[in-house]
């Protein structure tokens, strides 16, 4: 009786012991464009990125984000301060400058070949702007002294 309760016992085990070594571990594929490497340690290994996600939304629980790309290229004007771009809340950026510097005015056009506007701000430091899908450029403008 002893021996079948043992021999019962080792099964057990045995049978417990394979089930827990086949869980397989997995993470959905994402890309992140841009860069990257492999992270190994012991039996795992992690290939990922670093980048702008690709375009689409993702979700997952409570959160939702729509991915592509910010197209941002940045020409610094001699003398000029130097313009920052950062989130700033929900749907808003902020555009600031450094030094602030009196006598500068942030403009804003849909295409470079368009005349610039002055941002409703006016010469404000910093600025927040809602974010949008469309294409917009900006520059600090020196007001005539």
């Amino acid at each position: 009786m002893k021996e079948e309760i043992l021999y019962s016992t080792l099964l057990g085990a045995v049978l417990l012991a394979s089930g827990l070594a086949a869980q397989q571990y997995s993470i959905q594929w994402e890309t992140v464009d841009g860069g990257g490497s492999t992270a190994t340690g012991g039996v795992f290994k992690v290939t990922g990125t670093i980048g702008q996600p690709d375009a689409g939304t993702m979700a997952g629980g409570p959160f939702t984000l729509a991915g592509g790309f910010w197209n941002v290229q940045l020409i610094q004007t001699e003398g000029a301060p130097w313009l920052s771009l950062a989130p700033a809340g929900s749907g808003q950026i902020s555009i600031s400058w450094s030094p602030d510097s009196p006598g500068w005015i942030l403009q804003q056009t849909s295409s470079l070949t368009n005349t610039w506007n002055n941002c409703t701000s006016g010469s404000t430091n910093p600025v927040i702007l809602p974010m949008s899908d469309t294409v917009r450029f900006y520059r600090l403008h020196r007001m005539s002294q």
